[in-house]
């Protein structure tokens, strides 16, 4: 049977790691909307925390945007308790 929440039943992986992030560039959710919105990513502050807390799921095009945005790795986005 295939499982599409991880083990803490969060709905996406990245979301943990975005926050991190976004935090350590000293931006808040609402900046980090905007600047995924100049990259044609349309989303409002409560899709990013939502994202971050993971209550949301979040697409491949998504995090290839989020990718750019915070200018780090897709694999960087994906890894797992690093």
């Amino acid at each position: 049977m295939f499982l599409n929440r991880t083990t803490d039943q969060r709905n996406n992986i990245s979301g943990k790691k975005i926050a991190e992030i976004r935090k350590g560039m000293r931006i808040s959710q609402r900046q980090l909307a905007d600047l995924l919105c100049e990259k044609g990513l349309i989303v409002n502050k409560n899709a990013v925390q939502r994202i971050e807390s993971g209550q949301r799921f979040l697409t491949d095009i998504e995090l290839v945007v989020f990718s750019k945005v915070l200018k780090v790795s897709i694999s960087e986005l994906l890894s797992i308790g690093g």
